[in-house]
C-alpha cells in the first residue's frame, strides 16, 4: 500500500512539474495581411479593402467599414468572407486624407477578431460623401476580443488545481483501506 502511495505522489508531483511549465494557449486568429496595406500612401482609391487571417473564418456576423477623413463610411455592401480573407467594396473615394479600414468577424474556433488599419489617399477621388459613420472604431469590439491585445487567462493553475483534488482524492482513498 505504501508504495502505491508513493506511486501517486510520484505522479502528482510530475504532473503539477509539467502543467507549471505549460505556456499559455494563443490560439485566436490575427490578421496577417491587408490590402491595401496598412499606412500605405495611394494615389487612386481601391475598389475593395480585404483582411487575411491566419485561420478560416465564419461569413457570418462578418462586419468591414471604410471611414473617410471626413467621418462618413465608404465602403459599399456586406462583407465577402472567402477562407480567410475578408473584404468589403468600396465606392469611389472622396477627400484625400486617412481611410480607416474596421473589420470584426468571428474565426472557424468561435473567436471574435476586432480590429482596425488605416491607409492614405493622397489624391483627392470622384467620390460624393456617403452617409455618417456609426463610430470610428472596430464595430462593437470589446477591447479584450481584440486580436492585437491578448487576454488570454492562463489554464494551468486550473489543471494544477484539478490535479491536487484528484491527488488528494486518491491519498484519501488509499489511507481509508488500510
Amino acid at each position: 500500500m505504501k508504495s502505491f502511495v508513493a506511486i501517486a505522489v510520484l505522479t502528482l508531483g510530475f504532473v503539477t512539474g509539467t502543467l507549471g511549465n505549460a505556456g499559455v494557449a494563443a490560439a485566436h486568429a490575427a490578421r496577417i495581411a491587408s490590402d491595401p496595406n496598412e499606412n500605405a500612401s495611394l494615389t487612386e482609391p481601391p475598389p475593395r479593402v480585404s483582411a487575411m487571417f491566419n485561420e478560416a473564418m465564419q461569413p457570418q456576423f462578418a462586419a468591414m467599414t471604410v471611414v473617410g477623413p471626413d467621418g462618413n463610411l465608404w465602403s459599399t455592401g456586406e462583407p465577402w468572407v472567402d477562407g480567410a480573407v475578408i473584404s468589403v467594396g468600396v465606392r469611389p473615394l472622396g477627400p484625400a486624407g486617412t481611410y480607416t479600414v474596421n473589420y470584426r468577424a468571428t474565426s472557424a474556433d468561435g473567436h471574435v477578431v476586432a480590429g482596425s488599419w488605416s491607409f492614405q489617399l493622397t489624391v483627392a477621388g470622384p467620390g460624393a460623401s456617403g452617409p455618417a459613420a456609426a463610430g470610428s472604431g472596430p464595430p462593437a469590439a470589446d477591447a479584450a476580443e481584440n486580436s492585437d491585445e491578448p487576454s488570454d487567462i492562463p489554464v494551468w493553475p486550473f489543471f494544477l488545481g484539478a490535479v491536487v483534488i484528484i491527488g488528494a482524492g486518491v491519498l484519501w482513498a488509499a489511507r481509508r483501506r488500510t
